[in-house]
């Protein structure tokens, strides 16, 4: 997966400098954190959906992975609008990897 990964870095650190009209890339970079972020969502909810599809037997898991690859995309462009890396995203997963993920999320919580 990291090399999935590394590679669509490479291509959106490529396409951030295209033009809109011809990078879908660049479009979305244009447009702003907000609505990256709300692409970010909706792919979400796409990827939500099918799982619940799959899940009722009526869809493949192929849509899952599929909805997942547009998932991935749009976070990893959310990123570079937002002035982050992979590198930024593995320090904050190494720094997690010592606790377990219930430990890690009680930390977060509001009192």
């Amino acid at each position: 997966m990291t090399r999935g990964i590394d590679k669509l870095w490479e291509t959106i650190e490529t396409r951030s400098g295209s033009d809109p009209e011809t990078s879908y890339t660049a479009m979305l970079l244009s447009r702003g954190l907000g609505r990256i972020a709300q692409k970010v969502g909706e792919e979400a909810v796409e990827t939500v959906i099918e799982a619940a599809r799959v899940e009722a037997g009526v869809a493949e898991r192929s849509n899952i992975a599929a909805e997942s690859a547009e998932l991935l995309n749009h976070l990893l462009v959310l990123w570079k609008a937002a002035g982050l890396t992979p590198g930024d995203i593995d320090a904050v997963l190494d720094a997690r990897e010592a606790q377990s993920g219930i430990e890690e999320k009680n930390s977060r919580a509001r009192g």
